[in-house]
């Protein structure tokens, strides 16, 4: 259900080629950030970092050597291919790490995002994910084994779902996510512009979730106090339909994101 398929490429990644963009964006980030250093990054590539024809294997040790100096590095991947390169990466990081400890004494931490999607089984099977709940918690009990950190994706309102079971399932797969020893829980609203998402929603299968159910998932998801859940702001407003509030409802849910913290919910005359 993810549309970042529309920024991957069809061919495997040439050697050199990821190194090259991550020091560009870190030359970036250094100009734009000099007074306040990032102490984590994200290397989010559209797709598994531990897939091979997306991140060559003799990349890894310079990726480490260019991103060692960070408390935390995510990367994302399918369940699947966790396994012998996550190690191999995760080890390279310390290693690199562990060749300035005079300016870093401590350890990188290796964080993996994986796309739970949803813990209903039936939908899960629907969305074919190539993975089931079984698949998921084996791969994040050997990330839990390995002192590897666990952040889960979990849609709002995937297709197949009501409103109200859409919320219901993203709390529920919330749960699950730190039932398997998640630390963070992204909530991602689903949002059509995949072709498939059209169809489904010609069949009658898929309507995208209201902003208010956006809004209710947050709230019970940081209401579980099981960790730390976060709602994608990005193309909100798709979700929204009234402009008289929207400005100060998206604000709501930003503060939440960055103090983890209830917040009073906000009142509109013309849509309350």
């Amino acid at each position: 259900m993810c549309d970042l398929w529309q920024h991957t490429t069809e061919e495997r990644t040439p050697a050199g080629a990821i190194p090259a963009q991550i020091s560009f964006a870190l030359n970036e980030l250094t100009a734009g950030h000099a007074a306040r250093p990032a102490r984590q990054i994200k290397l989010y590539n559209s797709g598994s970092f531990f897939d091979r024809a997306a991140i060559p294997l003799e990349d890894y040790q310079s990726i480490a050597q260019q991103v060692a100096g960070f408390e935390r590095v995510i990367v994302e991947s399918h369940p699947a291919l966790i396994g012998d390169a996550t190690l191999r990466f995760r080890d390279l990081l310390n290693t690199a790490a562990a060749k300035d400890f005079v300016v870093k004494p401590l350890p990188v931490t290796l964080e993996v995002a994986m796309g739970l999607e949803t813990a209903h089984p039936q939908v899960l099977d629907q969305l074919n994910k190539r993975f089931n709940l079984d698949g998921f918690a084996h791969a994040a009990e050997g990330l839990r084994q390995e002192a590897i950190a666990l952040r889960v994706f979990v849609l709002i309102k995937p297709p197949f779902m009501s409103g109200a079971e859409g919320l219901e399932w993203a709390v529920r797969s919330a749960e699950f996510a730190f039932d398997c020893g998640a630390t963070a829980v992204s909530l991602i609203p689903t949002r059509p512009g995949n072709g498939a998402l059209e169809a489904l929603a010609a069949q009658g299968h898929f309507a995208p979730p209201r902003l208010a159910t956006v809004e209710a998932a947050l709230e019970r998801g940081l209401a579980l106090g099981r960790g730390r859940v976060f709602v994608d702001l990005w193309d909100l407003e798709k979700f929204s339909n009234c402009p008289a509030c929207f400005a100060a409802r998206r604000e709501r849910l930003q503060r939440l994101n960055l103090e983890q913290q209830w917040l009073p919910p906000i009142r509109c005359e013309r849509c309350s």
